[in-house]
Protein backbone atom coordinates (compact mmCIF):
# COMPACT_ATOMS: atom_id res chain seq x y z
CA UNK A 1 0.00 0.00 0.00
CA UNK A 2 1.55 3.66 -1.25
CA UNK A 3 1.50 6.87 1.16
CA UNK A 4 -1.29 8.08 -0.70
CA UNK A 5 -3.82 5.26 0.16
CA UNK A 6 -2.41 5.60 3.27
CA UNK A 7 -2.77 9.24 3.95
CA UNK A 8 -6.63 8.49 2.34
CA UNK A 9 -7.63 5.82 4.90
CA UNK A 10 -6.29 7.70 7.79
CA UNK A 11 -8.49 10.45 7.16
CA UNK A 12 -11.45 7.91 6.82
CA UNK A 13 -10.64 6.81 9.98
CA UNK A 14 -10.30 10.17 11.45
CA UNK A 15 -13.49 11.72 10.41
CA UNK A 16 -16.12 12.31 13.12
CA UNK A 17 -20.04 12.19 13.16
CA UNK A 18 -22.38 14.33 14.89
CA UNK A 19 -26.68 14.47 14.45
CA UNK A 20 -27.95 17.97 15.05
CA UNK A 21 -31.87 19.15 15.72
CA UNK A 22 -32.62 22.47 15.55
CA UNK A 23 -36.30 22.71 13.76
CA UNK A 24 -36.68 21.73 10.19
CA UNK A 25 -33.77 19.70 8.53
CA UNK A 26 -33.72 20.95 5.43
CA UNK A 27 -32.42 24.53 6.75
CA UNK A 28 -29.87 22.54 9.34
CA UNK A 29 -28.72 20.32 6.05
CA UNK A 30 -28.16 23.57 3.97
CA UNK A 31 -26.36 25.46 7.39
CA UNK A 32 -23.89 22.99 7.79
CA UNK A 33 -22.90 21.70 3.90
CA UNK A 34 -21.66 25.58 3.66
CA UNK A 35 -19.29 25.06 6.53
CA UNK A 36 -16.00 24.38 5.30
CA UNK A 37 -14.53 20.79 6.98
CA UNK A 38 -17.78 19.03 6.99
CA UNK A 39 -17.41 16.28 4.86
CA UNK A 40 -20.77 15.18 3.86
CA UNK A 41 -24.45 15.63 5.61
CA UNK A 42 -27.42 13.31 5.66
CA UNK A 43 -31.20 13.97 6.91
CA UNK A 44 -32.85 11.84 9.22
CA UNK A 45 -35.38 10.84 12.18
CA UNK A 46 -33.62 9.94 15.09
CA UNK A 47 -34.34 9.45 18.77
CA UNK A 48 -37.92 8.17 18.34
CA UNK A 49 -39.91 5.40 19.93
CA UNK A 50 -39.65 2.87 16.80
CA UNK A 51 -37.07 1.93 13.89
CA UNK A 52 -37.39 2.75 10.42
CA UNK A 53 -39.98 5.72 10.92
CA UNK A 54 -41.38 7.50 7.83
CA UNK A 55 -41.86 11.42 7.16
CA UNK A 56 -45.48 10.27 7.71
CA UNK A 57 -45.14 8.46 11.07
CA UNK A 58 -43.02 11.38 12.23
CA UNK A 59 -45.61 13.66 11.23
CA UNK A 60 -47.59 11.94 12.91
CA UNK A 61 -45.71 11.73 16.89
CA UNK A 62 -43.68 9.09 16.46
CA UNK A 63 -41.34 10.92 18.62
CA UNK A 64 -38.32 11.28 16.62
CA UNK A 65 -36.78 14.72 15.66
CA UNK A 66 -35.42 15.79 12.23
CA UNK A 67 -32.16 15.75 12.11
CA UNK A 68 -28.92 16.27 10.20
CA UNK A 69 -26.31 13.62 10.47
CA UNK A 70 -23.05 15.77 10.53
CA UNK A 71 -19.69 13.84 9.27
CA UNK A 72 -16.38 16.65 9.37
CA UNK A 73 -12.62 16.26 9.60
CA UNK A 74 -11.38 17.16 13.19
CA UNK A 75 -8.40 18.42 11.71
CA UNK A 76 -10.20 21.07 9.32
CA UNK A 77 -12.61 22.25 11.67
CA UNK A 78 -13.05 21.00 15.72
CA UNK A 79 -16.30 19.82 17.62
CA UNK A 80 -16.04 22.73 19.55
CA UNK A 81 -15.99 25.27 16.55
CA UNK A 82 -18.62 23.03 15.06
CA UNK A 83 -20.84 23.30 17.93
CA UNK A 84 -20.47 27.30 17.81
CA UNK A 85 -22.41 26.77 14.57
CA UNK A 86 -24.98 25.43 15.72
CA UNK A 87 -25.79 27.91 18.74
CA UNK A 88 -25.44 30.51 16.38
CA UNK A 89 -28.16 29.04 13.75
CA UNK A 90 -30.74 28.51 16.50
CA UNK A 91 -32.16 29.71 19.60
CA UNK A 92 -30.49 27.75 22.87
CA UNK A 93 -33.22 28.81 24.66
CA UNK A 94 -36.50 28.44 22.96
CA UNK A 95 -38.76 25.09 23.60
CA UNK A 96 -40.01 23.22 20.53
CA UNK A 97 -42.09 20.25 21.10
CA UNK A 98 -41.50 16.30 18.64
CA UNK A 99 -40.05 16.59 15.48
CA UNK A 100 -38.77 19.91 15.56
CA UNK A 101 -36.93 20.30 18.94
CA UNK A 102 -33.27 21.31 19.28
CA UNK A 103 -30.72 18.31 20.20
CA UNK A 104 -27.09 17.30 19.56
CA UNK A 105 -27.24 13.44 19.25
CA UNK A 106 -23.93 11.55 19.91
CA UNK A 107 -22.43 7.97 19.35
CA UNK A 108 -19.08 8.32 21.10
CA UNK A 109 -18.27 8.86 25.11
CA UNK A 110 -15.75 10.75 24.41
CA UNK A 111 -17.79 13.19 22.16
CA UNK A 112 -20.38 13.63 25.03
CA UNK A 113 -17.48 14.79 27.29
CA UNK A 114 -16.80 17.67 25.03
CA UNK A 115 -20.85 18.53 24.47
CA UNK A 116 -21.31 18.69 27.87
CA UNK A 117 -18.62 20.86 29.19
CA UNK A 118 -19.56 22.81 25.69
CA UNK A 119 -23.14 22.72 26.88
CA UNK A 120 -22.06 23.95 30.42
CA UNK A 121 -20.22 26.97 28.85
CA UNK A 122 -22.97 28.70 26.77
CA UNK A 123 -25.63 28.58 29.80
CA UNK A 124 -23.24 30.98 31.42
CA UNK A 125 -24.46 33.16 28.54
CA UNK A 126 -28.28 33.25 29.30
CA UNK A 127 -30.64 34.19 31.81
CA UNK A 128 -32.76 31.62 30.92
CA UNK A 129 -32.26 27.91 30.89
CA UNK A 130 -30.95 26.51 27.78
CA UNK A 131 -33.74 24.05 26.10
CA UNK A 132 -31.40 21.14 23.86
CA UNK A 133 -31.46 18.13 24.18
CA UNK A 134 -27.70 16.11 24.89
CA UNK A 135 -28.56 12.38 24.50
CA UNK A 136 -26.96 9.22 23.07
CA UNK A 137 -28.33 8.50 19.24
CA UNK A 138 -30.81 5.78 19.05
CA UNK A 139 -33.09 4.79 16.06
CA UNK A 140 -31.53 6.29 13.17
CA UNK A 141 -33.10 5.85 9.63
CA UNK A 142 -32.16 8.21 6.57
CA UNK A 143 -34.82 10.00 5.71
CA UNK A 144 -36.50 9.70 2.36
CA UNK A 145 -34.48 11.06 -0.87
CA UNK A 146 -36.36 14.03 -1.69
CA UNK A 147 -35.41 15.43 1.60
CA UNK A 148 -31.87 15.53 0.78
CA UNK A 149 -30.09 18.48 0.20
CA UNK A 150 -33.77 20.00 -0.61
CA UNK A 151 -32.89 23.34 -0.23
CA UNK A 152 -29.93 23.08 -2.84
CA UNK A 153 -32.73 21.26 -5.28
CA UNK A 154 -35.29 23.96 -4.09
CA UNK A 155 -33.44 27.81 -3.74
CA UNK A 156 -36.97 29.55 -3.85
CA UNK A 157 -37.87 27.59 -1.31
CA UNK A 158 -38.87 30.41 1.95
CA UNK A 159 -36.95 27.89 4.46
CA UNK A 160 -33.31 29.16 3.14
CA UNK A 161 -30.77 29.84 5.51
CA UNK A 162 -30.90 34.05 6.40
CA UNK A 163 -28.00 35.53 4.36
CA UNK A 164 -26.35 37.45 7.54
CA UNK A 165 -25.87 33.75 9.12
CA UNK A 166 -24.38 32.49 5.52
CA UNK A 167 -21.78 35.48 5.94
CA UNK A 168 -20.32 34.38 8.93
CA UNK A 169 -20.05 31.27 7.32
CA UNK A 170 -18.22 32.56 4.78
CA UNK A 171 -15.83 34.91 6.84
CA UNK A 172 -14.41 31.88 8.54
CA UNK A 173 -14.49 29.58 5.69
CA UNK A 174 -12.14 32.84 4.15
CA UNK A 175 -9.53 32.25 7.28
CA UNK A 176 -9.27 28.67 7.23
CA UNK A 177 -7.96 29.47 3.62
CA UNK A 178 -5.21 30.58 5.18
CA UNK A 179 -4.17 28.18 8.18
CA UNK A 180 -1.80 29.92 10.18
CA UNK A 181 -4.25 32.87 10.40
CA UNK A 182 -7.44 30.62 11.10
CA UNK A 183 -5.30 28.51 13.81
CA UNK A 184 -4.30 31.55 15.58
CA UNK A 185 -7.14 33.93 15.32
CA UNK A 186 -9.90 30.97 16.00
CA UNK A 187 -8.01 28.58 17.56
CA UNK A 188 -6.04 30.67 20.18
CA UNK A 189 -3.21 29.05 19.12
CA UNK A 190 1.02 30.25 18.80
CA UNK A 191 3.15 30.69 15.45
CA UNK A 192 6.33 29.21 15.71
CA UNK A 193 9.01 32.24 17.32
CA UNK A 194 11.13 34.00 14.30
CA UNK A 195 9.91 31.92 11.66
CA UNK A 196 7.06 34.39 11.41
CA UNK A 197 6.39 37.50 8.99
CA UNK A 198 6.49 40.52 11.61
CA UNK A 199 8.72 39.53 14.12
CA UNK A 200 12.08 41.33 12.90
CA UNK A 201 10.12 43.82 10.43
CA UNK A 202 11.58 47.32 10.07
CA UNK A 203 9.10 48.90 7.85
CA UNK A 204 7.32 52.00 8.37
CA UNK A 205 3.44 51.55 8.47
CA UNK A 206 0.38 50.04 10.59
CA UNK A 207 -0.85 46.88 11.21
CA UNK A 208 -4.33 46.09 10.79
CA UNK A 209 -6.06 42.87 11.99
CA UNK A 210 -6.44 40.57 9.31
CA UNK A 211 -9.93 39.88 9.19
CA UNK A 212 -12.03 42.97 9.77
CA UNK A 213 -8.82 45.32 8.82
CA UNK A 214 -9.16 47.43 11.76
CA UNK A 215 -5.74 49.43 12.86
CA UNK A 216 -3.86 47.71 15.79
CA UNK A 217 -0.80 48.95 15.80
CA UNK A 218 1.61 50.92 14.71
CA UNK A 219 5.34 50.62 13.36
CA UNK A 220 6.14 54.24 15.79
CA UNK A 221 5.53 51.28 18.45
CA UNK A 222 7.26 48.52 17.55
CA UNK A 223 10.54 47.62 19.45
CA UNK A 224 13.09 44.99 18.53
CA UNK A 225 12.71 41.66 21.26
CA UNK A 226 14.45 38.27 21.05
CA UNK A 227 11.25 36.44 21.77
CA UNK A 228 10.50 35.61 18.24
CA UNK A 229 7.05 37.52 17.59
CA UNK A 230 6.36 41.27 16.90
CA UNK A 231 6.28 43.53 19.97
CA UNK A 232 4.47 46.90 20.23
CA UNK A 233 4.89 49.03 23.36
CA UNK A 234 0.60 50.06 23.12
CA UNK A 235 -2.11 49.62 21.03
CA UNK A 236 -2.75 52.35 17.87
CA UNK A 237 -6.03 53.16 20.09
CA UNK A 238 -7.05 51.03 23.53
CA UNK A 239 -10.67 50.93 22.07
CA UNK A 240 -9.64 48.59 19.71
CA UNK A 241 -9.09 45.91 21.27
CA UNK A 242 -9.78 43.68 24.59
CA UNK A 243 -7.85 41.86 27.64
CA UNK A 244 -9.00 38.89 28.95
CA UNK A 245 -7.29 36.59 31.71
CA UNK A 246 -5.88 33.88 30.01
CA UNK A 247 -5.31 30.60 32.71
CA UNK A 248 -4.08 28.18 29.94
CA UNK A 249 -1.42 25.89 30.00
CA UNK A 250 -1.05 26.65 33.66
CA UNK A 251 0.21 29.69 33.20
CA UNK A 252 -1.47 33.31 34.62
CA UNK A 253 -1.32 35.88 31.75
CA UNK A 254 -3.41 38.70 29.65
CA UNK A 255 -5.01 37.72 26.60
CA UNK A 256 -5.13 40.98 23.63
CA UNK A 257 -8.35 40.34 21.67
CA UNK A 258 -9.14 42.65 18.64
CA UNK A 259 -12.25 44.17 19.47
CA UNK A 260 -14.44 44.37 16.12
CA UNK A 261 -13.43 40.21 14.73
CA UNK A 262 -12.86 38.66 18.43
CA UNK A 263 -9.79 37.62 17.08
CA UNK A 264 -7.02 35.93 19.01
CA UNK A 265 -4.08 38.39 18.83
CA UNK A 266 -1.50 37.73 21.74
CA UNK A 267 -0.58 38.78 25.08
CA UNK A 268 0.72 41.52 26.62
CA UNK A 269 3.04 41.36 29.57
CA UNK A 270 4.67 44.02 31.58
CA UNK A 271 8.32 43.41 30.78
CA UNK A 272 8.59 46.17 28.06
CA UNK A 273 11.01 48.63 27.87
CA UNK A 274 10.84 51.50 30.96
CA UNK A 275 11.57 54.40 28.59
CA UNK A 276 8.28 52.70 26.55
CA UNK A 277 5.91 52.48 29.16
CA UNK A 278 6.82 49.00 30.62
CA UNK A 279 4.27 46.89 28.37
CA UNK A 280 5.26 44.27 25.96
CA UNK A 281 2.43 43.30 23.39
CA UNK A 282 3.73 39.94 21.95
CA UNK A 283 1.08 39.46 18.91
CA UNK A 284 1.00 36.61 16.40
CA UNK A 285 1.95 37.84 12.53
CA UNK A 286 -0.35 35.68 11.51
CA UNK A 287 -3.66 37.56 13.13
CA UNK A 288 -1.86 41.17 11.55
CA UNK A 289 -1.71 42.40 8.01
CA UNK A 290 0.66 45.33 7.40
CA UNK A 291 0.35 48.27 5.21
CA UNK A 292 3.49 50.20 4.45
CA UNK A 293 3.11 54.02 5.25
CA UNK A 294 3.42 54.90 1.04
CA UNK A 295 0.37 52.46 0.83
CA UNK A 296 -2.00 53.93 3.99
CA UNK A 297 -3.86 56.76 1.66
CA UNK A 298 -4.79 54.65 -0.81
CA UNK A 299 -6.59 51.81 1.57
CA UNK A 300 -7.97 54.25 3.41
CA UNK A 301 -5.84 54.86 6.18
CA UNK A 302 -4.66 58.37 5.77
CA UNK A 303 -5.85 59.88 9.21
CA UNK A 304 -3.27 57.22 10.50
CA UNK A 305 -0.33 58.81 8.98
CA UNK A 306 0.22 61.33 12.16
CA UNK A 307 0.55 58.32 14.26
CA UNK A 308 3.76 56.80 12.42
Amino acid sequence: MNWKNNTILKMVKDMKELYFAGGCFWTVQEYFRKIQGVIETEVGYANGKTEHPTYEEVCKGSGHAEVVKVTFHPYQISLTRLLDFFYELIQPTKFKKGQYRTGIYYTKTDDYKIISYALKKLQTHYHRKIKIECLPLENYTKAESYHQDYLRKHPNCPYQVPNYKLQMIEAENNLKRKPISFYVTKEKKTEPPFENAYWDYKEDGIYVDIDTNTPLFSSKDKFSSDCGWPCFSKPIDENCIQKKLDLSHFMIRTEVISKNSHNHLGHVFQDGPMELGGKRYCVNSAALRFIPKDKMKEEGFASYLEKL
